[in-house]
Formats: C-alpha cells, structure tokens, sequence
C-alpha cells in the first residue's frame, strides 16, 4: 500500500469520525431543543400565557424526536462504517430497527393529533 493510499483512507476516516460526531450532536440537540420548548410552552399553557392546545405541543414534540432520531441513525451507520465488526452490524441492525420503529409510532402519533 502506497504513502498516498494510508492518507487518503486516514483523512476519510478521521472525516467519519468528524461526521459522526456531528450528527450524534445534532440529533441529541434536536431532541434536547424540543423537550425544552415543549417543557416552557405547557408551563406557559398552565399559566394561561399561551392559547396553544397540549395537542399541538406533542406534535411538535414528537416531530423534533422523530428528526433527532434520523440523525442519530445516520451516525450509527457511519460508525459502522469506521468499525465493520460482526458485532456492530449486528448491533447497527438492532439499533436502526429499534428507531425505526420508534419513529414510525411516534410520526403515527403525529399524524393522529393532526387528524383531531
């Protein structure tokens, strides 16, 4: 393997690396920005300062966790990438199956509070 081959798969590994990272951050801070708004618009729904429905806060809520969950699947694959053992595809399956599922009831959920 030549100088160039070793830099060329160090930089795309270290780029893996960088972009699992930020899509780890990206989904949890999704996540995170969405129970905090959600959080401040009930105690504001309690205390009348909002005309906004508890409906419509956990669509919002569900729909930022639905995203946040995209996000941290795509850092999983790109994980698995950087260390393809059997153990990981195995764990990477289970895992996307989870969320995906996950996702799928929340976004039906979602749509069901649309509907009323």
């Amino acid at each position: 393997m030549s100088l160039l081959a070793v830099d060329i798969y160090a930089g795309f590994y270290t780029l893996l690396q960088i972009l699992t990272f930020f899509f780890e951050v990206a989904g949890a801070a999704l996540i995170i920005y969405g129970g905090i708004r959600a959080a401040v618009s009930v105690i504001l729904l309690e205390f009348n300062k909002v005309d906004i429905k508890y409906n419509q806060i956990r669509m919002y809520l569900t729909s930022k966790i639905v995203f946040g969950l995209e996000f941290l699947i795509a850092a999983d694959i790109l994980a698995t990438i950087i260390a393809p053992t059997q153990e990981e595809l195995i764990m990477l399956a289970v895992v996307v199956v989870i969320r995906t599922v996950l996702g799928y009831f929340l976004e039906k959920e979602a749509v069901e509070f649309k509907i009323t």
